[in-house]
């Protein structure tokens, strides 16, 4: 159980949103551009600053054109959309660590499960080919690389996903030219991303503008350390949204990293901030809903002013061995989550998965991941607990 001071007031929610024209422009270039998002239509635009991304999108039309509606009035509260979320994806490693039939249905048995009006994931290694700089030295034993082909953002697109984050360790395991591939590959295909320093992401969804953010301990994307610099990002992305998203890679690593406590958390030497600290730091500045993975194993769930924390969800996919498996590590989960337009909890559920003999994402009937985030939420938050039902029904604590 954590108690806190008395936390300041909420940004007003009601100066959001950049206005109509954006709108227009964005339905405008989508409509010529016939760009897909998940179920919806986008297209990227970028101003003077290429951090800062806008993902402009609407909902295909029933056998029309997706993207071709008109755009919509700017959204009332009442207004409801849904949102899935996944921890830790690992496709495999190039070049001999690859599933079979290059990825082809990787992701076909959670496929139904991650459906949402935006699907969101972690995209934990790069997608490029050998960029000549890697994070590993020659010989080296002690250290870990990923990246798959270029083809393989498709996978992504196919299974539903929208939106990635690349705020982790493993965004520059081929340097920066690795980094910028794996937003040109992801982008080639529809897809948003999000986690370099000051990028603010913002996707229009069913007329409801959600900004997601990335954050890690690491200089290649904004830093989850630095909590007041945080705090500024997510202040400005509630002027630039309906609703702010935070994805975060923090904790330690490992099976005994499977509480949250409060403090700051080490791992290998490293300062992996302080999960609680910065988690209520960025819901007083605006945030919404706080997406975390990194420790690779799932972690409980607590409520903050009316918002939800997903502490971490775990391993979701570690294509042909490219994660440990075993145990605690093999178990993940999708996190669906409903929010009115004004950030509102209007329901959610988490739904059990593991990975497989050959690191692929599979629906687990045993319900492992629920029965071990139940726990745990009970565990270290108390009255603040998340509550997860047999079904994995999330409601807020009473």
């Amino acid at each position: 159980m954590y108690e806190s001071s008395q936390p300041p007031p909420r940004p007003d929610r009601r100066r959001r949103g950049p206005g109509r024209l954006v709108l227009v422009i964005g339905a405008v270039v989508a409509l010529l551009l016939g760009v897909g998002l998940a179920g919806v239509a986008a297209t990227r635009l970028l101003g003077d600053d290429p951090a800062q991304s806008q993902w402009q999108a609407e909902p295909a039309g029933d056998g029309g054109t997706p993207g071709s509606e008109s755009p919509s009035a700017a959204p009332t509260t009442a207004q409801v959309i849904s949102l899935s979320a996944t921890g830790d994806i690992v496709m495999g490693n190039a070049p001999a660590r690859l599933p079979a039939n290059g990825g082809k249905g990787f992701f076909d048995s959670v496929k139904p499960a991650l459906a949402a009006d935006l699907v969101m994931g972690n995209l934990e290694e790069p997608i490029t080919d050998d960029t000549g700089t890697s994070k590993c030295g020659a010989g080296s034993t002690q250290c870990h690389q990923f990246r798959v082909p270029p083809s393989y953002a498709a996978h992504l697109k196919e299974a539903g996903f929208g939106l990635l984050n690349q705020a982790n360790n493993h965004g520059y395991d081929y340097g920066a030219a690795g980094y910028r591939n794996t937003q040109k590959h992801l982008e080639e295909q529809g897809l948003a991303n999000t986690g370099a320093p000051n990028q603010i992401t913002v996707v229009d969804v069913k007329g409801v503008k959600v900004a997601v953010v990335g954050f890690s301990s690491y200089p290649w994307n904004n830093s989850l350390v630095d909590i007041p610099a945080a705090a500024e990002v997510i202040k400005k992305a509630t002027t630039q949204a309906d609703l702010v998203v935070v994805q975060v890679h923090m904790g330690g690593e490992g099976t005994d990293k499977i509480h949250v406590k409060p403090g700051t958390e080490m791992f290998l030497g490293e300062n992996r901030g302080d999960p609680v600290k910065f988690s209520h730091a960025m819901i007083d500045a605006g945030a919404d809903l706080i997406v975390g993975h990194g420790p690779h194993v799932l972690r409980g769930m607590e409520f903050y002013q009316g918002r939800l924390i997903a502490y971490s969800l775990g391993n979701f996919a570690g294509g042909a061995g490219a994660l440990n498996n075993s145990g605690r590590l093999g178990w993940g989960g999708v996190l669906k989550v409903s929010l009115a337009a004004d950030g509102s909890w209007s329901g959610g559920e988490f739904v059990s998965t593991y990975m497989n003999s050959a690191g692929k994402p599979t629906l687990d009937t045993q319900k492992r991941g629920l029965k071990a985030v139940q726990e745990l939420s009970g565990d270290d938050f108390d009255n603040s607990a998340a509550k997860l039902d047999a079904a994995g029904k999330i409601s807020q604590p009473v």
